[in-house]
């Protein structure tokens, strides 16, 4: 992973509420072992219709749309399976955060634990951001907070160590192995000794 720190980008709106974790990554598209190339399936069958033509009215194929790493979604979004090829599916496609009044738990859990930033909103901004698509917003991952155009600065909540691994750029097994010098150490001490 790469560190996230902040950054800022237009928004691309989504507000149907319910889109599970098949809407975002269809289980016929989960014949990989990588992440790469997920982002060309993500919402597949919202964007294209039957002939495999993108869909003119669907929020990501409007040329407005490109670009936009900050996904503004409807409630319980990520909802469903576990699989992890959500995430994936959204960071490939560009995306850095999604923002919602309510993220499903393990979709959320496993955003952080590959670099995409689960932002939950109180339904006021949640429906400002709704009504005004496009608009240039502010992530700072270490204070927890997004920027509006207005200049209102919204704390979000996030776990301490997700937000350190976010910030660091690493993961679980990273952390883990930033501290192998110190785990050798506290192994070998609490070593049984016949």
């Amino acid at each position: 992973m790469k560190p996230l720190t902040t950054f800022q980008s237009r928004t691309v709106v989504l507000p149907t509420r319910d889109i599970d974790t098949d809407q975002i990554i269809a289980a016929r598209f989960l014949t990989t072992t990588t992440r790469d190339g997920l982002g060309a399936s993500l919402f597949h069958d919202l964007r294209f219709g039957a002939d495999g033509q993108p869909r003119p009215d669907f929020p990501l194929n409007r040329p407005e749309a490109e670009g936009c790493r900050i996904l503004v979604a409807g409630n319980n979004f990520g909802c469903g399976s576990s699989r992890e090829h959500a995430p994936w599916a959204l960071l490939d496609y560009g995306f850095q955060a999604v923002i919602s009044t309510e993220i499903a738990d393990i979709f959320f859990n496993n955003a952080l634990k590959n670099g995409l930033v689960p932002i939950v909103v109180d339904a006021d901004v949640h429906a400002w951001l709704v009504d005004n698509p496009g608009v240039d917003v502010s992530v700072d991952v270490r204070e927890s907070v997004i920027g509006l155009p207005d200049g209102r600065r919204i704390g979000f909540p996030i776990d301490g160590f997700a937000r350190h691994c976010l910030v660091e750029g690493i993961d679980q097994l990273g952390f883990l192995r930033q501290h192998a010098a110190a785990i050798d150490r506290f192994e070998e001490e609490r070593a049984w000794k016949p």
